[in-house]
């Protein structure tokens, strides 16, 4: 083993001196791994932070926001976009809504569909295990879709673009689609590095050493975090990136609009309406976020 950490010291001695966006493991999560899965899991049910799903409270705050902004009432057809562990899916079946989630983690479509069994609304909720840029709902008429906590900006822009498109085909003509995305102005440019050493964690159940590094690629206006994760009792060596497109709100709504969405200038249309801060909600992170509610012509 002390020659297979020697050997996973010097890769990481020999590294790239600064990724390219989507090029390792296509710049993402490994959100289908079931190991992986099932550690991210713990961590959208961790409610002593907010990183993976938010605290529920303030997912009470924003489901309220959500009702109401997309028009939404017991019997609307909600599309709920990398719906995770179905938190909020489930809520809306439970004020009625038919709700279907497609998610790429397997450990989060399980317990989603186990919350929705609890909570008797499993006849009104559809969880698919799916990689939302596969995701086929063609013609079914949704009143409403979610694509929350910036995960449209975690694949590249062509494939961004594909998802507008496909989410667009799902929703019934004046359908709305809600897109939340960070801020640009505050998205965070320095590039830093830092390391820890845990015994559990997103990376493992033994002990690991991380070391992270965020680049700033000013060019394609993408932050790149590089992630080394070596594991003590094996030596294993694991390298993840995460890519994270930023957009401005220009752009984003170009983007709603050549996917189907109305422009603002549509006639008999609320087109394409931006929310800064989630329109001031108590969120502990509101203010570096931008929410886009689009409307489908």
């Amino acid at each position: 083993m002390t020659i297979q950490i020697s050997k996973a010291l010097w890769h990481i001695y020999n590294r790239a001196a600064r990724p390219y966006p989507w090029q390792l493991h296509a710049g993402n999560l490994p959100w289908d791994d079931p190991a992986f899965s099932a550690r991210m899991l713990r961590e959208h049910l961790d409610e002593s932070h907010g990183a993976a799903s938010r605290q529920t409270a303030e997912r009470a705050k924003q489901i309220e926001w959500l009702w109401a902004n997309l028009g939404l009432q017991a019997g609307s057809r909600l599309l709920d976009i990398t719906c995770g562990p179905g938190l909020y899916a489930v809520e809306f079946a439970r004020r009625g809504c038919h709700v279907t989630g497609i998610d790429f983690g397997p450990a989060a479509i399980a317990y989603a569909q186990e919350l929705a069994a609890a909570q008797d609304v499993a006849n009104r909720c559809t969880f698919i295990q799916q990689d939302v840029r596969q995701m086929a709902q063609d013609g079914a008429d949704f009143d409403a879709a979610l694509l929350l906590y910036g995960q449209l900006a975690v694949m590249p822009k062509s494939d961004a673009q594909d998802v507008l498109v496909r989410a667009a085909r799902a929703l019934r003509p004046g359908g709305r689609i809600c897109l939340e995305l960070l801020n640009p102005e505050k998205v965070d440019k320095k590039e830093s590095n830092w390391w820890f050493t845990d015994n559990t964690g997103l990376w493992g159940d033994a002990p690991f050493l991380h070391l992270g590094e965020r680049f700033w690629l000013a060019e394609e206006q993408v932050s790149v975090e590089r992630y080394h994760i070596l594991h003590l009792e094996t030596g294993v060596l694991d390298v993840v990136e995460l890519c994270d497109q930023v957009y401005q709100p220009e752009e984003i709504q170009q983007m709603l609009e050549a996917a189907g969405f109305t422009a603002a200038s549509a006639p008999h249309s609320a087109g394409v309406t931006i929310h800064p801060a989630w329109d001031n909600l108590p969120l502990y992170d509101a203010a570096e976020w931008i929410v886009y509610v689009g409307v489908k012509g």
